[in-house]
């Protein structure tokens, strides 16, 4: 047990750059205030306000919304950032633009927006598909994602604004912005592929004759 706790409290392992947008989120998310002011909102960003682009992401609804996002952002970027430094950093930029964009466009109906489950769902698509990559007929990372996708789902069939049961929102006109989810997926799925890409290319060529 002491190797394990060593192991992952290790300077070296710790996500540093996932911890301290946990940090961020933390912040927000005891000052209740600042909400109106970060959250992504569709009106704000077409008038400038770019900012909400990437802050509204770190705003959630209540706790039970908080602790869900921020526990598996820990995870995912203490299994993604030490191993894939670059692909994971790139994306925690990129990805809020992607999904924003992918909001605007497909969903001109979600007015606000907040959260990080769409971040979540690319990471988990990126770091599955390099997981499958290395056994193909594993059956751990198919569930993972039918299991994540089943919950999506579920909140988006059921929830009528609460979460579906499953996490209870403080604002009971939320919903799940399935659309936000479709763009994080198309960058975790574009992450992967760019990672497959570059490991063929890395691996060295056998001369015959």
């Amino acid at each position: 047990m002491r190797l394990l706790l060593r192991k992952i409290f290790a300077f070296d392992e710790i996500p540093w750059v996932f911890l301290v947008v946990t940090l961020a989120a933390v912040v927000i998310q005891f000052n209740g205030a600042w909400r109106p002011l970060l959250i992504y909102d569709r009106t704000a960003v077409m008038q400038g306000e770019w900012w909400r682009i990437w802050t509204g992401h770190l705003v959630h609804f209540g706790w039970p919304h908080f602790v869900c996002d921020a526990g598996l952002f820990l995870i995912l970027g203490r299994l993604i950032e030490r191993v894939y430094p670059v692909i994971s950093r790139t994306a925690l930029v990129a990805m809020p633009v992607v999904i924003a964009v992918t909001l605007y466009w497909l969903d001109p109906a979600m007015v606000r927006y907040g959260g990080l489950s769409a971040v979540n769902f690319g990471l988990l698509l990126f770091l599955a598909g390099r997981g499958w990559q290395k056994n193909w007929v594993d059956w751990f990372w198919p569930a993972v994602l039918a299991i994540y996708v089943a919950e999506v789902i579920l909140e988006t069939m059921y929830g009528h604004g609460h979460g579906g049961g499953m996490i209870q929102f403080d604002d009971p006109s939320v919903r799940v912005g399935t659309a936000a989810h479709i763009g994080g997926g198309a960058c975790g799925i574009l992450a992967w592929l760019c990672s497959w890409w570059h490991g063929r290319q890395a691996r060295p060529v056998e001369n015959s004759g």
